[in-house]
């Protein structure tokens, strides 16, 4: 049995040591997480997945796709291929909300508050999203890939969003 007088000399030797990291980044690993999400996505054109993060934890997750109830992607004809619509433009025109809209309703929908947190999503966000990610008080923005609308990235600097693209 130990003395008291045994632990008091170990714990006056006790010492700490940074091991050497093995474990991803937090960066990394949201980021492989939100590549996980958008499988879900039944659109034949790009598969987004994004997830609201903060203190490390997953508050919410969203891929792109219909509404609930509506026939997915998958079910039925895409109306943007119908009318010839090019990516970019008219984004109003979609049976799907983005992974964004969707990841920021949930937590909408389960009385999650998603001030200062961060969303990691596998495309750089549109204006649309940008606007709601400002007013769901989401603090940083990290994507993978790229998206064709300037708007974004002056709508971040101009509220004190940071975007950074993620590089593995």
């Amino acid at each position: 049995m130990m003395s008291a007088e045994d632990l008091s000399d170990f714990l006056k030797g006790f010492s700490t040591h940074k091991p050497e990291s093995k474990t991803e980044s937090w960066d990394s690993y949201f980021m492989r997480l939100a590549y996980q999400v958008r499988e879900r996505s039944s659109c034949h054109h790009r598969k987004v997945g994004a997830l609201i993060v903060r203190e490390n934890r997953i508050l919410s997750t969203g891929y792109n796709q219909p509404p609930s109830g509506f026939p997915h992607c998958d079910e039925t004809e895409c109306i943007r291929d119908a009318l010839g619509i090019p990516s970019g433009q008219n984004q109003e025109i979609c049976y799907a909300a983005h992974a964004e809209q969707n990841a920021i309703a949930q937590a909408a929908k389960f009385g999650i508050a998603t001030n200062g947190s961060t969303i990691y999503v596998t495309h750089r966000p549109c204006s649309v999203c940008a606007r709601l990610i400002i007013n769901a008080g989401i603090k940083r923005v990290v994507f993978s890939e790229g998206y064709p609308d300037p708007l974004t990235e002056f709508m971040f600097e101009k509220t004190n969003v940071t975007m950074t693209q993620f590089t593995k």
